[in-house]
Parts: structure tokens; sequence; C-alpha cells
């Protein structure tokens, strides 16, 4: 459905990483070589990334496809950072929010993105509304899967969680309401890189010490990328990946204590 990329590593142009790469984000919006859902990503794009010194991320999102964009290599040529997150989109239902429902989504220091769909949706997920403050629903970026997913993801990383429990939770609580969804998520706040990977593909290019890719799939032919096996929690920074398997819904659930409405 969509093709996502987050990068931690030695200030470069934006360009070095979405763009210059044989199989780069930018081809991946026409010519994705591992996608399993979707052949084309032209609805929406979105690039997110930190400056020196600013906590807060500033970000470039169109409606469009990212080859029509005469602005964004220019942009990509001269923009430098060292932690980025990016994605192009193939959206699961056409709507009318334009560039607000491509990501990266955004709050305080965090960067999100959602590579799959919700089964069912919106229906499906209509009992987890109630779980959310009001503000939250009523400030809801776009009306669409993905938008829903990162209020869940950020109620909790509001409330206390870590960004890997904030991710791994929300997976299940969405799973367990929609089964058969693909919840692929990705999220960083400049520091880290932390994503699932439930029902699509996902890889990362570690060198320890310098710098971490994360992405829906390879941008080149370095045979150092490693591919994240289904139903998996990812936590990487500049120095070391960590991968954890996720539970089944009816595993976490069986255990788990009554949930409460989020203040």
């Amino acid at each position: 459905m969509c093709r996502h990329l987050a990068y931690l590593g030695p200030e470069g142009p934006l360009g070095r990483v979405l763009v210059e790469p044989a199989h780069s984000l930018y081809r991946q919006s026409w010519a994705p070589r591992r996608q399993r859902y979707g052949t084309v990503n032209a609805d929406g794009f979105g690039v997110g990334w930190y400056a020196d010194g600013d906590p807060v991320p500033a970000r470039y999102r169109r409606a469009g496809p990212i080859w029509a964009d005469l602005s964004f290599t220019d942009l990509a040529r001269v923009v430098r950072s060292g932690a980025v997150l990016a994605a192009v989109r193939d959206a699961t239902l056409s709507g009318a929010d334009a560039e607000a429902a491509a990501a990266p989504y955004a709050a305080g220091p965090w960067l999100f993105s959602h590579n799959g769909a919700v089964k069912g949706w919106p229906g499906s997920l209509a009992p987890l509304v109630a779980s959310l403050p009001a503000v939250d629903v009523l400030s809801l970026e776009a009306r669409n899967d993905s938008a829903l997913v990162w209020a869940l993801v950020l109620a909790r990383l509001r409330g206390g969680d870590d960004e890997a429990q904030a991710l791994a939770d929300t997976v299940v609580e969405v799973a367990e309401a929609a089964p058969g969804s693909r919840l692929n998520l990705l999220l960083t706040n400049g520091e880290t890189i932390t994503a699932t990977t439930w029902g699509d593909t996902l890889w990362y290019l570690s060198r320890p010490g310098r710098s971490a890719v994360v992405a829906s799939e390879p941008y080149d032919d370095d045979p150092h990328w490693q591919e994240v096996p289904d139903r998996t929690l990812l936590a990487a920074s500049r120095t070391d990946v960590l991968l954890t398997p996720l539970k089944e819904p009816s595993e976490s659930l069986a255990t788990a204590p009554p949930k409460e409405p989020r203040t």
C-alpha cells in the first residue's frame, strides 16, 4: 500500500538517501521491487526531517506523486539532516484529504508512518474511538485508517509509554479489532527508530556506531540489508538494532488487565 523509510546517521542531503540510490524511495513510487499490495505509489508523499538543535521536525508533503513535484529534487539536494522519515503513498481508499493524508504524521518530537491497511475500515475501529480523548478524535489530520492508528499510538506516547510499547500495544489492539489488517508502523523521534512488521515487508541496514536505515525494501543491492521477520518489533539507533517477536492478539489479551479510557 505504501513504501516508507527512516534514516539515522551522519548529516547529509535528503537526496542522498531518498533520491540517489538505484532503488531509492523516489523510484519506489513507480517501480517498487518487493511491494506485495498495489503497484504504484502515486497518491501522495511526504518527508520529515530534524534540523540541528530543534527537536520538532519539519515536514514537506504533497497530494500527488513524488515524481510530479518539480520542487522536491531541489529541496532534497540542499536540505541536510541526520534523521529522516519519508513515505510514498498508495491510498487504500480514495478521499478528499489531499496532503493531510500523506505520511509522515507528526506531533511534538515524533514522525510516524503506516504501511498497510485496516481491514473493515472505518467500522472495524469504531469501538476503539471511545478510548481516545475527544480532542484527539476531533484533531485527526485526515479521515483515513492511518490517521486513526497514529492517534492510538500518540495517546499511548502522551500517556507515558515508550515508543516500542506504544507501537506494540497499538498493533495488537488494532489487529484484535480488525483481523487481517496489515500494520507495518514506523516511528522516529530523531534519535531512535521503532517499527513493526505485521503483514508486509521491512528491511534494515545497520552500520553500528554510524547509521541505521529501516525501510519497506532495500534502496540498493548492499548485501548487508537484513529482512525483518513478520510479527516483529524493531528498535534501532545509530549504534544497534533490536528485534523482538510481537504477540498475537489472543496471546496478549489473555493476560492483559481491563482497559480504561485514556486521558
